[in-house]
């Protein structure tokens, strides 16, 4: 990992302006990166929050710098705005004396798939999986066409690994909806895994109102417990809300595994950031 000594890694998350927590898994990411002393620095900045984007050149010495969206879907923000803000036309891009690698987003790895399935796993406790219909859940958004690809992606190869009675996708502002999770599902038994980075206000507040857990959004998202009080018993059904799939920190591994796909596939070679149609 020679390679990365004198270089920069640039973390880029959503952040929120409404949720102080939700920048924490971003930084558990860079802070577990910072730990294997791969980068000479490592850094965050967020669309919602500070640092933002466009703070980007002030927060490195380094004159190479990789960029990872550590976002779910390869769609509106990683697509559309990440690129403007840091004004990238190509994968790799010099600009303000400094050269930029644009990578892609850690949704997309392959690697995703085994973390669902670790995720669903642990949070239904002895369920025996079988039996049990798994929901993905996402935003869901009219914005790019490509922002639910991800979701559906995982939905099919979780499918075929047969450990799932049913595999179902949901979101919260397209159909299938989440709130209709209860006649979606086919068994007794149903796991949700939010298909987001951060426990923030959608796996805290939004999505357990939508599943009936909870009547109204009501406390602030910091102060809720929803993950530890599995299962819910609702509709007639078992329901377990697992966390967000990115609160794992080692998902700095995913990360570094996109650094990695850049430089095997986009070094060294003229490629364009073209907008999606």
């Amino acid at each position: 990992m020679e390679h990365y000594k004198n270089k920069g890694l640039l973390i880029v998350g959503h952040g929120s302006t409404e949720n102080p927590d939700s920048s924490k898994p971003y930084l558990d990411h860079a802070h577990y990166i910072k730990e294997q002393g791969i980068f000479k620095e490592v850094h965050c900045c967020f669309w919602k929050e500070e640092p933002s984007l466009r703070e980007a050149d002030y927060l490195f010495e380094s004159d190479e710098i990789y960029v990872v969206p550590d976002f779910i879907s390869e769609g509106y923000f990683t697509q559309e705005v990440i690129p403007r803000e840091l004004e990238l036309h190509n994968r790799t891009e010099e600009r303000h004396g400094k050269t930029y690698h644009y990578c892609d987003p850690v949704g997309i790895h392959p690697s995703m798939t085994d973390r669902l399935l670790e995720r669903a796993d642990k949070d239904s406790k002895d369920e025996a999986l079988e039996n049990c219909t798994l929901i993905v859940v996402g935003h869901g958004t009219g914005l790019n066409k490509n922002s639910i690809k991800s979701i559906q992606d995982q939905v099919e190869l979780i499918k075929k690994t047969g450990k799932f009675h049913t595999v179902l996708e949901a979101y919260m502002e397209q159909a299938p909806f989440i709130k209709d999770w209860s006649e979606m599902s086919p068994t007794q038994t149903v796991i949700v895994v939010p298909f987001f980075i951060a426990d923030g206000l959608h796996s805290y507040q939004d999505i357990p109102v939508m599943l009936g857990m909870q009547k109204d959004e009501g406390l602030a998202a910091s102060q809720k417990s929803v993950f530890r009080n599995n299962p819910y018993y609702l509709q007639s059904k078992t329901l377990y809300f697992c966390s967000s799939i990115g609160t794992d920190p080692q998902l700095g591994e995913v990360i570094l595994e996109q650094v990695r796909h850049f430089d095997a596939n986009y070094l060294n070679k003229s490629v364009s950031l073209a907008l999606p149609v």
